[in-house]
């Protein structure tokens, strides 16, 4: 069945390379629909895009159509994916903030399609804070962000802002178009966020886990034909479509919800940031402080449920069980103990401390270690991309049982 790609192009000097990416799409039998922005149409006529894509090229919300009734429903409703590239930091904050003034931003409101965004920009645009926020607020929503390019820009300075390669975002169209569903049949539970133990009823401890890897985890399953469980402490974000959600607060609970579900499941990934402490006496009542503040409050703190350990006491034949390790030193030779001691199939190691890594980061720097030893060390990319390279590992691992 043939598949159809809309393709938002917005206005930026990188325009002409869409042309590249049109070609090579067409060749593989993909219907494209482009849509152009009126400042897109200033860098490239629309005649170049309706010559390649054998189609009327869409530029205004108003224009008559024969195709569709209502032109910007129909089109969105006829999509596969939705790629916008380049995407521009001002259609990047259209979409963040649901603003629709053309065709384009309308039809990107109306589609219910996976969405790709490439963007390009000048570097100190794309650093800037208000453009950084807007796609952490499309990534949350569910788009495939893919990072610039590192390089000379068309405005002479050099630095993160290029479009990524046509073969890079050709690549990635055809694995969002045709994706692998290698986990058909499976079950897999994840958990995510950060456990909180409690101080009083007011007061709680927990860590900087945001979730972000973990969620990202559950997608990416789900995608592959999963059938998830998230089993979540705390955390801001909104769960993946089509899992089952486990709502947790602190490490005994969330140690009893993944021990009740743990024989019905294929594949158990632990990336949620699970406290090591509790309170050992949490108090009934708020504790008051003294006016003076001169008191000062000892807390006594206990060791709470090694959560993945458990687990591995229980593991049955052909369940694969992988572990996370958030390292500060000495990485390596910390995440082969873990493996080791909470029998693990594999663990996936990362250091904190490096730019990149660690909580709240919309990126990580991890290496995946085997138990035979075998270290596989990759760059900094995505957490979106990290959670592909996890559930390429575990459905290799499937293949092996």
């Amino acid at each position: 069945m043939s598949k159809t790609v809309g393709i938002g192009i917005t206005g930026g000097i990188a325009v002409y390379k869409i042309a590249e990416l049109l070609s090579r799409l067409k060749k593989d039998d993909i219907d494209v629909i482009v849509m152009m922005t009126e400042s897109a149409t200033k860098f490239v006529a629309p005649l170049t895009f309706r010559t390649l894509s054998g189609r009327e090229v869409l530029t205004d919300l108003w224009q008559e159509s024969q195709e569709w009734k209502v032109q910007h429903i129909g089109v969105a409703e006829a999509l596969d994916l939705l790629v916008i590239a380049p995407a521009t930091a001002n259609f990047i904050a259209k979409m963040a903030h649901g603003i629709a003034d053309d065709l384009l931003s309308t039809v990107v409101l109306a589609n219910t399609a996976p969405v790709l965004v490439a963007p390009a920009m000048n570097s100190n645009m794309y650093k800037n804070a208000v453009v950084q926020d807007n796609i952490k607020k499309l990534r949350a929503y569910g788009c495939r962000i893919m990072e610039p390019d590192t390089g000379i820009l068309a405005c002479g300075s050099s630095g993160p802002g290029r479009l990524p390669e046509v073969g890079d975002i050709y690549e990635e169209i055809k694995r969002l178009l045709f994706t692998k569903k290698d986990l058909l049949g499976k079950r897999l539970m994840v958990n995510a966020g950060t456990t909180c133990e409690d101080i009083d009823p007011v007061r709680f401890i927990c860590n900087r886990g945001t979730g972000k890897m973990g969620y990202c985890i559950a997608q990416e399953a789900v995608n592959r034909g999963a059938d998830v469980l998230l089993v979540t402490g705390r955390s801001h974000l909104e769960p993946p479509k089509d899992v089952k959600v486990f709502n947790v607060w602190g490490a005994e609970e969330m140690c009893e919800v993944m021990l009740k579900y743990q024989p019905a499941c294929d594949i158990i990934i632990g990336a949620a940031a699970v406290g090591d402490f509790k309170i050992a006496q949490v108090a009934e009542q708020k504790i008051k402080k003294q006016d003076d503040r001169s008191e000062i409050l000892v807390v006594e703190l206990v060791g709470t449920p090694d959560i993945l350990k458990e687990m591995g006491k229980n593991k049955v034949p052909n369940q694969i069980l992988v572990g996370f390790a958030a390292e500060t030193q000495n990485l390596i030779e910390n995440a082969q103990k873990k493996l080791k001691t909470k029998n693990l199939d594999f663990i996936v190691a990362n250091d904190i401390t490096m730019e990149g890594a660690g909580f709240a980061s919309d990126t990580n720097i991890v290496s995946l270690i085997e138990r035979s030893g075998e270290i596989k060390s990759l760059p900094k990319m995505s957490k979106q991309d990290v959670a592909m390279a996890i559930i390429d590992k575990v459905a290799e691992l499937l293949k092996k049982n």
